[in-house]
């Protein structure tokens, strides 16, 4: 550690004042800790170099003061960024980035983008006073305008299952969203199952359009095809799961099956399902996507695709950590497998 007391009489409060920053955050450019913003780190060490800051020597370690910490005890944070902390989705994203940080005693600081006016500015500002080792994005949606301010806070930088076009200048993590899609579908299908209606969520998400396109495929390749008048178009919430239900059950062919673009939807689902006086699966066979834990404790336990949400946000956190290690980010998108999970809330097709 390094002393306030210097040769040139510059202190380091005098280049915190200048610079804007607190004196910690000095102390920390002086001890080349990792955990600071590159842009923060330029600005203070050139006027280090321009004030002439000089550091008094030392002979001895006081003892006051910890000893370097090896590797695998790092410390410091990684700023986790969600959109609706509420959703059983990023419970699963928190969790996987917590349980992968523990280990090497980093900290996960969650905070909430919500794209409201005015929001971004603060929380980019909020962000960068924190200084952490790195971003992980798990966002409903990201504008090219919302990148670029994220680009211009010199952090490393990571997507959980970008929804949007990710145009490949920060490195991202997914699921397979047409794998995951057909498979339910030819699930379906495999029943017997021929009306089969979707809920997705909302159409201008590329994961929306890919599990529909999914589904349209399973069907084509078993010489069916989807009815437009099946399909409605969600939100990923609960309301929307049961409202859009009732409007499918009010057809005059209503669907034997239905496939959720969420589990969250699918609850909503059952509820219409039973609100008709109708039974799952015994009536109307249903299948979510995402297989976060209240899948299996729905009655009956819902038949799901799952998408490695835990791990997607680990290997962020991984990937960010590496870095710190000085490994190379791996560039574009690295994409997991998604896996049909067959429980109780399908069966085959029985008329009448």
């Amino acid at each position: 550690m390094v002393s306030d007391s210097l040769d040139s009489r510059v202190t380091v409060a005098d280049i915190a004042a200048e610079a804007g920053v607190s004196r910690a955050t000095v102390s920390k450019v002086l001890n080349g800790r990792s955990d600071v913003a590159p842009a923060t780190r330029s600005q203070i060490e050139t006027l280090l170099a321009r004030r002439g800051y000089v550091p008094t020597k030392r002979t001895k370690r006081p003892l006051h003061l910890p000893l370097p910490r090896p590797a695998a005890r790092r410390g410091g944070l990684l700023e986790l960024v969600v959109s609706d902390v509420n959703s059983p989705w990023a419970a699963e994203v928190i969790r996987g980035a917590e349980q992968e940080a523990r280990p090497a005693r980093v900290g996960v600081v969650v905070s909430v983008f919500d794209g409201a006016p005015g929001h971004g500015q603060q929380w980019l500002e909020d962000i960068a006073d924190r200084a952490p080792g790195g971003i992980i994005l798990a966002l409903s949606e990201l504008t090219p305008a919302d990148l670029t301010r994220i680009a211009k806070l010199g952090l490393p930088a990571v997507l959980v299952d970008p929804v949007g076009d990710a145009d490949g200048t920060i490195p991202s993590i997914g699921a397979g969203n047409w794998g995951g899609g057909m498979a339910a579908a030819k699930h379906l299908v495999e029943l017997g199952h021929r009306r089969i209606g979707m809920i997705t969520g909302p159409m201008r998400l590329l994961c929306s359009q890919a599990r529909l396109a999914g589904c349209r495929a399973a069907l084509e390749r078993a010489g069916l095809t989807l009815d437009d008048d099946l399909v409605q178009h969600g939100d990923f919430h609960y309301h929307s799961g049961f409202s859009l239900t009732q409007a499918l059950l009010d057809r005059p062919g209503p669907p034997t099956a239905i496939f959720a673009g969420n589990d969250e939807q699918a609850l909503g689902v059952y509820a219409a399902i039973q609100e008709r006086g109708l039974r799952v699966p015994a009536d109307v066979s249903v299948v979510g996507f995402d297989d976060v834990p209240m899948a299996q404790w729905m009655a009956p336990p819902l038949t799901t695709v799952r998408q490695p949400i835990a791990k997607m946000a680990a290997l962020a956190v991984r990937s960010l950590l590496g870095h710190q290690d000085g490994a190379e980010m791996t560039e574009g998108r690295v994409e997991l497998s998604t896996k049909l999970v067959v429980r109780a809330s399908t069966a085959p097709y029985s008329p009448g």
